[in-house]
């Protein structure tokens, strides 16, 4: 049963960039030190904005991000910490090689999921984009959580590099015992941003093979998760940024509400002395209010591409908030 998850003004989610470094550099990759910054946040420091950011009125969940958040010497101690504070979910977004020997730091009951970046079903494709031997160590690594008992999730962007493989993803998920499918499209932004014309997907290529492989997935007990993405003339276009509680933060204390606006110091907030203080003059949030037939504000400034024209002018479809998203639940096969 395919769903359309609203916005639930009773969650806050936090996508915490712990750090920029990496060992990888994906084609696809958004992080742009120089807006961003350059080093990580020293753990107890983490743990002071994890008190900051935590929320006990609403289910909050944290997502640890990098660059690649293993490289954190320190992670584990920001994994239990989060626990300790209440937040309802705990996840580690990584590319496999889980450094500072994470897994034997943890346990399944301070992660709800390790979540691995593949972005090919094939080592081909997967190492074109994301480098030579990252498709061996990546599932080299799902196995591994998998045989220590953790949850894991496996995502997939999606680009004209790899859409071909997609369809043979579900029975690789099948194989590698993943619990949860993410689906994404590919953000136009950071240093992809120069190959606009060569990775963003069209909008008969999202809808015509995307939902298909969700439900086949599902049909696998996978539950799958994807970008809306498309919406039609007639239905409704929501900004998360206006009605629900989403806050990515960077190593130099910028904190965005749109993961489009990551590129451009209009961040809405920023921690000053461990304290989360909004910013005024010309930010994310303003656009947020803008009305436009297009749907997304900044999808039509930042990667219009997507988008397309009738005769008259009139956009022939809405682009939605990128973090609405579409849930096909698991099903047993």
């Amino acid at each position: 049963m395919k769903q359309t998850v609203a916005f639930k003004k009773n969650e806050r989610n936090i996508f915490f960039h712990i750090l920029t470094r990496c060992n990888l550099k994906c084609r696809h990759c958004y992080i742009t030190p120089r807006q961003h910054g350059k080093e990580p946040i020293p753990s107890d420091t983490v743990i002071r904005w994890l008190r900051t950011l935590f929320d006990a009125n609403k289910e909050t969940n944290v997502i640890f991000l990098g660059g690649e958040p293993t490289l954190h010497p320190e992670l584990d101690l920001c994994i239990k910490e989060a626990r300790k504070i209440g937040y309802r979910s705990i996840t580690v977004d990584t590319n496999g090689y889980l450094f500072n020997d994470i897994l034997n730091k943890v346990t399944p009951n301070d992660v709800d999921y390790f979540s691995f970046s593949l972005d090919g079903a094939t080592k081909t494709v997967n190492d074109k984009i994301r480098g030579k031997g990252c498709y061996k160590k990546c599932t080299e690594g799902i196995k591994k959580a998998v045989s220590k008992g953790f949850r894991t999730s496996l995502i997939f962007t999606v680009s004209k590099l790899n859409i071909h493989e997609l369809e043979n993803m579900p029975l690789l998920l099948k194989k590698l015992r993943i619990d949860r499918f993410f689906i994404q499209v590919i953000g136009i932004r950071g240093p992809s941003a120069k190959k606009r014309n060569t990775l963003q997907l069209t909008r008969e290529e999202w809808t015509g093979l995307v939902p298909k492989v969700a439900q086949e997935a599902a049909s696998l007990g996978i539950r799958v998760t994807y970008p809306k993405v498309f919406l039609e003339k007639n239905e409704p276009f929501e900004c998360a940024g206006l009605v629900a509680d989403n806050f990515f933060i960077f190593p130099n204390g910028r904190v965005y509400q749109c993961p489009l606006c990551e590129d451009f110091a209009i961040h809405s907030h920023r921690f000053k002395k461990d304290a989360l203080t909004p910013l005024y003059g010309i930010r994310e949030r303003e656009l947020f209010q803008l009305s436009i037939p297009e749907g997304c504000v900044m999808n039509k400034i930042l990667q219009p591409g997507n988008l397309r024209y009738d005769e008259h002018g009139a956009p022939e479809y809405k682009i939605a908030c990128c973090l609405l998203k579409e849930t096909v639940l698991a099903h047993s096969p």
